[in-house]
């Protein structure tokens, strides 16, 4: 009750049930949270803008663990769950942010013992000489256990050529995916094109990998749906003029080529949004006597010097 996980009914039948059955009430309560986080889990996922091939796909794949697992239960043969996956797609079309989702529901699912997620890249797993990398890879490895481990960028793993240690990390890495088959999902993240090259290149990384999920690109209209979503939960609101100055600066934003990793999608949104806010206080500094309507109103003039990108502050 007081985590929130039951209702003040359902509580009090477990608490009878303990009095004669404890493990059964246990196992009950417990069944009653996962049930609560598996449903705010998937809230979560349908709140997300846009990405209903993706969220379809998560649904999917959820489905297929419940019947898979109902089926054991009743003494039918049941394939073997290889959760492995690909994200393919452009940086700040939400990969990340569906992969947290992912490793909340394999936990409530009974697939995760803990369901986190480790982010890493290159730099992470790929050492400097004979052995570090073994070393560094198994490392994140290890701190992935019960959970996902998110690579991203991970074609820049094959692009050094046979003597680049990158290769080893990707050989510890396979050799991962079959040690720890239960209590591991690999996830390979990176743009659309160099993802495919890098799983033609290596016809065993193809198999390994059942689940291929392209992102795609953010529309105009979703682009401003995410600006509204964070300056909502900032409490900020833009004036008409300003809305205006934010959707040109989105179709400028959007025609800068995709190999900048700050072009298009959510991350654009993002750091113009925080560069309009920072101008706002700058202009209100100065002001003096602030209204709270002052505070959260972002104007036209504030979105002029939003850059597309990072600022640099040196």
């Amino acid at each position: 009750m007081e985590r929130g996980e039951a209702l003040p009914g359902e509580a009090f039948r477990v608490l009878r049930l303990a009095r004669g059955r404890p493990a059964e009430a246990k196992a009950e309560l417990s069944e009653a949270g996962s049930e609560k986080r598996l449903a705010e889990t998937f809230e979560e996922l349908e709140s997300l803008v846009g990405l209903q091939s993706v969220k379809e796909l998560v649904r999917e794949l959820h489905a297929f663990i419940v019947i898979q697992k109902e089926r054991a239960v009743r003494g039918l043969s049941a394939e073997p769950m290889v959760l492995h996956m690909v994200f393919k797609g452009n940086p700040g079309t939400g990969k990340t942010t569906v992969a947290r989702i992912l490793g909340r529901i394999l936990k409530a699912t009974g697939v995760l013992q803990k369901g986190h997620l480790v982010e890493c890249e290159r730099a992470d797993l790929v050492g400097e000489y004979i052995g570090h990398t073994a070393q560094k890879t198994r490392e994140q490895i290890r701190r992935a256990l019960g959970g996902i481990l998110f690579i991203d960028e991970a074609y820049s793993l094959a692009r050094g050529g046979e003597k680049d240690f990158g290769k080893e990390a990707i050989d510890t890495l396979v050799k991962a995916m079959e040690d720890h088959k239960d209590e591991l999902v690999l996830i390979l993240a990176g743009y659309r094109n160099e993802m495919q090259q890098f799983l033609d290149s290596n016809p065993g990384l193809q198999s390994r990998f059942p689940i291929q999920i392209d992102y795609p690109d953010f529309t105009l209209d979703e682009l401003m749906e995410i600006a509204d979503g964070m300056l909502a939960k900032r409490q900020y609101e833009l004036t008409r003029e300003a809305r205006q100055a934010l959707r040109e600066r989105l179709i400028r934003g959007r025609r800068v080529p995709y190999g900048d990793e700050n072009a298009g999608n959510a991350r654009l949104v993002r750091n113009i949004i925080e560069r309009a806010m920072r101008r706002q206080a700058l202009r209100l500094v100065a002001k003096g006597n602030l209204s709270r309507s002052d505070l959260q109103t972002i104007e036209a003039p504030d979105l002029d010097g939003a850059a597309d990108g990072p600022v640099d502050l040196k």
